[in-house]
């Protein structure tokens, strides 16, 4: 053992101090990061630290050629003879010497755009050179807060983690990956498997720090930022969004003539980036880049802005030029908050010639090997490429040591001591009593936020009790409920119950069951709020929400059943029972308005409803997510819609054992829905429904096919693809076939960010069609134009829309308001 121990113990020593470290500085000695380092006539090495610290791993003594380079300084060429290690080499790099004397102006064409378009043109050419590939890839995430508050909205903060000083400032977030990248560029391919990813403070050590989500290729016409599509400076159609200037040229370490070109957007909010791109003469490729973008121009106000820097090396294999390392650093606040990061990351060990097989590529995009997360720190050491600064160090030890403090079950259990006093206020807003260290809890919920009121129950509010129990980190859960409402005028008690059990987070199988007594929309979607039918009932008595009791029992089961195809099955017993108006209660009487009836298909009938009855009603749906990719973690899968194909809906519901055939009824029906995106042009997004009986019969009014109207000025949900504007609740409800369309064109600021001073606005133009067919009607139309991300600064919370209804030749203006977060 003894021996072993030793040999051991040489191994590691030889694999730490078997290297070229040092520091890299500029002439004012302020430290370097993310400059590339390597052995000249290869694009392997390593790179500097965010306190330009590097280390070189070298197998053995003798004679070497580093190079040293970083965008924006002269690239060192060094020689050194390595007789022990570790050898140490400090390097000042001093900036760039950028000139315009050996640039010829053309009078006839500013020369920056001569070159933009050698670029454009070359764009196939360049990419080709590195068409498939695998590389290594490491990537490191650090966030940063300055002056955090104690508290936001009356509830505490805390510590972050730990890592805040006495000013509650610090780091918030760090974490690192190391994994195998693949590229495949015709068909387009990607794929990451990660070696190794490591959280601070964290014990599942699950970081975000995803290669694709970080592959922002210039040589796109565009890329995804923060779910944005930002122009490239040398997009096909870039001469629309950018102007350009060649500020200067120089040489690089291979004599090769680069091209300084500053970006200067056209217009101010446009999807564009401003900064410097690189360009290499006669290859007419990618140098490097250095450009910043806005949290306005990407529609995410709480960040300030996004700087992305790149650099590439040149590739003697393949004679490509190659991106090595990028970095995005980060502002952003708001509401107190003040945070700046930056996700740094490293290409290496390209290998341009891989053995790809049709098995290579698949749905699956990320995978973790075995224990990936569960790697210690002495084998950090010996496969980061990156050394850690000072602060990265104390912050790893530091949250390491308070996490082991603060799983502990002694810990858990003081905090939760703290946390599960109970308060008198408490029995009216919400009570919850957790055991962090078994994984459950047990809450009550608030009977002043579920204070309602409709013409039924008058004001009326549920008070409930949730038990919920985390069994295992792969996704294994359970919760049970149960909830007893009060209606004031109506003066009656309704309790339900439920239980529901997912055994994972891989095909997310979930059995759900409930029972009890409860009064739903006749519209099963429920498309009234609670909230704005009470508003409306209280203070302009106009009582939209039309609901009935129901005694039921439900089972319900929803499983994937491979990727991109989730199953849907339910069966429910219910005793169905009309209710009527107990209360005619309104703040502000009106003499020319008054309540309507709960009955929808008579709203002056205050006498009679639909014959109570009871009703079996099963149903069977699957959702098909077309070219859906997937992340696999350590806990779970997690999916990926495409944009490149829909998603269809089919479902089946059968209702029966109502006593009286006629009342029995089959219903199929689908849904097509997708989200485009039209890259510099905005997003289109489409739903289409419809759906047919298999027998058209006098069935219940409930089990009609029913459509989410509005009648608010409020719209009733944030996606507005679900809804119509004005179109009245239970107008056109239909025991037949129906076919429901709805579209939508958010430009984005594609126009309106064109046009002088409402440019400044920053607002997106928003145009939308919707129509509904149904037998025996005329088409039902509206078409929309509104106004998206209103409002000033940060704070753009709201859209506009101006909507016009067309039904039986008559017409319906009205201006609806949608309030976001």
């Amino acid at each position: 053992m003894k021996n072993i121990a030793t040999l051991i113990l040489l191994i590691y020593s030889s694999i730490t101090f078997s290297q070229i470290k040092g520091k890299v500085t500029d002439v004012k000695d302020h430290p370097i990061s993310l400059a590339s380092v390597y052995l000249e006539n290869t694009i392997t090495g390593t790179t500097t630290n965010n306190n330009g610290d590097y280390s070189l791993p070298i197998a053995k003594t003798g004679t070497y050629t580093i190079i040293f380079q970083m965008l924006g300084y002269k690239t060192v060429k060094k020689i050194i003879d390595v007789n022990s290690f570790p050898h140490t080499l400090n390097i000042i790099l001093e900036e760039e010497e950028v000139t315009l004397d050996e640039v010829v102006v053309n009078s006839e064409e500013n020369p920056a755009n001569k070159i933009i378009r050698n670029a454009i043109a070359n764009k196939a050419k360049n990419t080709d050179k590195f068409a498939k590939f695998t590389a290594d890839f490491y990537s490191r995430g650090l966030f940063k807060v300055k002056d955090l508050p104690k508290k936001f909205l009356g509830q505490d903060i805390g510590d972050m983690g730990g890592g805040l000083d006495s000013t509650r400032s610090g780091i918030v977030y760090l974490s690192e990956t190391v994994s195998k990248i693949a590229f495949q560029k015709r068909p387009k391919n990607f794929k990451e498997h990660i070696i190794a990813s490591k959280v601070s403070g964290q014990d599942n050590g699950i970081s975000f720090n995803q290669a694709e989500d970080v592959n922002f290729n210039f040589y796109e016409n565009s890329f995804d930022l923060a779910d944005v599509k930002v122009i490239s400076p040398i997009a096909n159609g870039a001469f629309g969004y950018y102007n350009y200037k060649l500020t200067g040229v120089f040489y690089d370490k291979n004599g090769k003539l680069i091209n300084k070109i500053q970006l200067l957007p056209k217009r101010k909010n446009d999807r564009v980036f401003s900064g410097f791109i690189y360009i290499v003469e006669d290859d007419w490729a990618i140098y490097g880049a250095d450009v910043i973008v806005t949290g306005t121009q990407i529609s995410l106000p709480i960040v300030d802005t996004l700087h992305i820097k790149q650099n590439y090396n040149f590739s003697t294999n393949n004679k490509a030029w190659v991106p090595v390392t990028q970095t995005i650093d980060f502002k952003a606040g708001m509401f107190g908050f003040n945070f700046n990061g930056r996700f740094s990351a490293a290409y290496s060990n390209y290998n341009f010639t891989p053995n790809f097989t049709e098995q290579t590529f698949s749905n699956e995009i990320l995978s973790f090997a075995e224990h990936a997360t569960e790697k210690d720190s002495v084998y950090w050491k010996t496969i980061r490429p990156v050394a850690l600064t000072s602060e990265e160090i104390s912050d790893y030890k530091l949250k390491d040591s308070i996490k082991t403090i603060r799983t502990s079950e002694k810990y858990l259990d003081s905090i939760d001591g703290k946390n599960n006093k109970f308060k008198p206020l408490d029995i009216l807003f919400g009570y919850t009593y957790e055991d962090s260290f078994n994984k459950w809890s047990l809450s009550t919920s608030s009977p002043i936020e579920n204070l309602n009121f409709n013409t039924v129950q008058g004001w009326n509010s549920t008070i409930g009790i949730d038990y919920r129990k985390l069994l295992n980190k792969k996704g294994k859960r359970l919760s049970i409920g149960a909830d007893v409402n009060y209606g004031f005028s109506e003066k009656k008690v309704r309790p339900t119950a439920n239980f529901s059990y997912q055994w994972n987070n891989t095909t997310k199988p979930v059995l759900t069951m409930s029972g009890g007594v409860a009064t739903p929309q006749f519209n099963e979607k429920q498309p009234i709020s609670k909230f704005w039918n009470t508003i409306s009932s209280v203070f302009f008595e106009r009582n939209y929400l039309k609901n009935y009791e129901k005694t039921f029992a439900k089972v319900s089961f929803s499983q994937e059943v491979t990727n991109g195809i989730r199953m849907f099955s339910s069966l429910e017993f219910a005793d169905r029972k009309p209710l009527f108006n107990t209360t005619d209660y309104v703040m502000f009487p009106k003499d020319d308005v008054s309540y309507t009836s709960n009955n929808p298909q008579e709203p002056s009938n205050f006498t009679t409803g639909f014959t109570p009855h009871h009703m079996w009603t099963f149903s069977l749906g699957t959702n098909i997510n077309f070219g859906q990719k997937y992340l696999s973690y350590p806990n779970g899968k997690y999916n990926i819609s495409s944009r490149k194909y829909p998603s269809l809906f089919i479902g089946y519901k059968k209702n029966f054992g109502s006593g009286n055939t006629e009342w029995n009824s089959d219903l199929v029906f689908s849904e097509l829905r997708q989200k485009i995106n039209l890259s510099n042009w905005g997003e289109f997004a489409y739903k289409a429904k419809g759906g047919l009986f298999l027998e058209q019969k006098d069935i219940p009014f409930i089990d009609y096919a029913h459509f989410n109207g509005n009648r608010l000025l409020i719209a009733p949900k944030s996606n507005y693809l679900d809804n119509f504007y004005m179109l009245p609740y239970y107008q056109l409800s239909t025991n037949d076939k129906f076919v429901e369309l709805h579209g939508e064109y958010n430009f984005k600021g594609a126009l309106l960010s064109k046009i002088p001073l409402l440019n400044k606005l920053n607002f997106h133009l928003v145009t939308s069609g919707k129509a509904l067919f149904t037998p025996d009607n005329k088409p039902y139309s509206e078409f929309a134009v509104g106004l998206d991300n209103v409002g000033f600064g940060k704070w753009r919370l709201l859209r506009v829309d101006f909507a016009r209804s067309t039904f039986n030749g008559k017409h319906e203006n009205r201006v609806v308001l949608g309030i976001k977060l």
